[in-house]
């Protein structure tokens, strides 16, 4: 299965500046996914990463590697909704620097799950290039946050909050 990035958005809660997958490439809920990011000269982080030198910043890759991994993890009926948060990350390697006007094409193999923790072995290359490698720990939220608080004006809405006489409601 094909995911565009309209439909990542009604999975992850990721917003611009920090949605760091274009497409998902193929996936299966609770097992794997497959995903891409386009790298663009556009992007901010440019600015000051470095601005002589182009480098997208590993901890980036790695966020991006764990968007996909949240993708698999998401799209099991009973984690819809919820938030999924970096656990920890585990002998995480760079091999090759990522730069704009490459594509990063991830991975990510679901290993195990222990309650609301799982674990994941990604790995993210260019032009068929080993760029960075890891294990990656997610932690699941166990209350949904995402999407109905968001779009409700929710504690993690970005909407403004309604004042009641002087006080935030």
């Amino acid at each position: 299965m094909e995911l565009n990035s309209n439909q990542i958005a009604e999975i992850l809660p990721h917003r611009y500046p920090l949605a760091l997958v274009d497409r998902i490439t193929d996936y299966e809920p609770g097992k794997w996914a497959k995903g891409r990011k386009c790298v663009s000269v556009n992007e901010q982080i440019f600015c000051g990463h470095f601005p002589q030198e182009h480098v997208m910043p590993g901890a980036l890759i790695l966020e991006a590697m764990a968007q996909v991994g949240a993708v698999a993890i998401l799209s099991v009926p009973e984690n819809q909704g919820k938030i999924v948060l970096f656990g920890g990350v585990k002998n995480a390697r760079f091999k090759r620097k990522v730069i704009p006007g490459d594509v990063l094409e991830m991975e990510c193999v679901l290993t195990r799950q222990k309650g609301p923790v799982g674990f994941g072995e990604c790995k993210a290359t260019v032009d068929g290039q080993l760029a960075c490698s890891a294990e990656l720990i997610f932690a699941i939220e166990n209350e949904k946050q995402f999407p109905d608080t968001a779009q409700e004006g929710g504690e993690n809405s970005t909407a403004p909050k309604e004042k009641t006489e002087g006080k935030e409601a």
